[in-house]
């Protein structure tokens, strides 16, 4: 185990040439650069963020989905069968017309009797509106306040005008307590999105969540850990700039304000749309051609070139797995447009 340890946390592979994990493990007094251990604390944080839903989701969202007059609708409940039951729990819940024969005939029941129960034993398991309208409500309430506070700080913050900065004296940049505080947030929120993917609404595109999940939560932790949280920063405010705006259209949606749902969604769309696959490839690309000035800034570092080419290619990978991610988001989202929004 130590040797996998030693051959994955490689220095030559993550840091530069001269650079070692002990020379930023021990920084000067009142210095502060971004540990491994830091990201334990997203854990305790994941599950006061998971408590603090359950609250909002109970007292918050519940009332006001009371007044939108948002009620839990009460479906119509399959008959009991031990049969169909067996049938539905463990082999399908939509069964062919060779099996919707096969139990008519072993039910004596109808065709149309068999497709029927199956019918209402799915929307059974269907989540109630209300239900919805709460998680989307507890959704929109964090991406707004996370992207509130990331804007807001890096608005202060220069690297986000100067995108040369993220690169300034790198890897010895302090990790201010702002950074910190929203670093940690955001990936205590995707733990959270995580474990409660399992027991919230179950929706079609619940494998590419959970691997979208796994990958946010691989990319911020390994990003923090080797310290280009200055790049990632950047990344998470342009990616939670339009989350909120598409919830946003599936509140107004569930309370049937269908010409505000439009609205919505079609401004979602175009911000969706500039900051994934205009700004951000922008940016980025940008950032990526000045890994050429490291060289210059970073000059008591001694990189050599196969170090730029490692950054080079480390930055590649990252970017088109983000990117090829936000073009596969776009056409699901797209996807909703002539069907109710989920």
């Amino acid at each position: 185990m130590a040797a996998l340890s030693a051959w994955f946390w490689n220095e030559r592979f993550w840091l530069p040439h001269n650079v070692t994990w002990a020379d930023l493990a021990d920084p000067a007094p009142g210095v502060e650069y971004p540990k491994a251990g830091h990201l334990l604390s997203a854990l305790p944080l994941a599950l006061g963020i998971f408590a603090v839903r359950i609250v909002f989701e109970r007292y918050v969202a519940g009332p006001c989905a009371s007044a939108l007059q948002i009620q839990a609708e009460v479906g119509r409940r399959a008959q009991p069968s031990a049969v169909l039951e067996k049938v539905f729990t463990s082999i399908t819940k939509c069964p062919d017309a060779r099996q919707l024969d096969g139990l008519s005939k072993q039910l004596d029941w109808e065709v149309r009797k068999v497709q029927r129960w199956f019918r209402h034993r799915r929307n059974q398991d269907k989540p109630s509106t209300r239900t919805k309208f709460c998680e989307s409500m507890w959704r929109f309430t964090f991406y707004l306040c996370v992207f509130t506070y990331g804007l807001a700080f890096l608005w202060q913050s220069p690297w986000m005008w100067d995108t040369r900065q993220c690169w300034y004296n790198y890897p010895y940049q302090v990790l201010s307590p702002g950074l910190y505080c929203y670093y940690v947030t955001e990936l205590a929120f995707y733990w959270s999105l995580m474990f409660s993917q399992f027991i919230d609404i179950k929706r079609k595109d619940f494998l590419i969540m959970f691997i979208h999940h796994l990958a946010t939560i691989g990319l911020i932790s390994f990003s923090y850990v080797n310290n280009m949280v200055r790049v990632g920063s950047l990344v998470l405010c342009v990616h939670d700039a339009s989350d909120f705006l598409l919830e946003a259209a599936k509140l107004a949606n569930y309370a049937k304000y269908q010409r505000l749902c439009d609205f919505l969604f079609v401004v979602f769309g175009m911000i969706f749309f500039t900051t994934r696959l205009i700004i951000y490839p922008y940016w980025f690309v940008l950032v990526l051609g000045l890994f050429h000035t490291m060289l210059q800034y970073c000059s008591h570092l001694t990189l050599t070139s196969a170090d730029m080419n490692l950054f080079r290619k480390m930055f590649k990978v990252l970017l088109f797995l983000i990117f090829n991610s936000s073009l596969c988001r776009f056409s699901f989202y797209q996807s909703l447009e002539n069907c109710p929004i989920m």
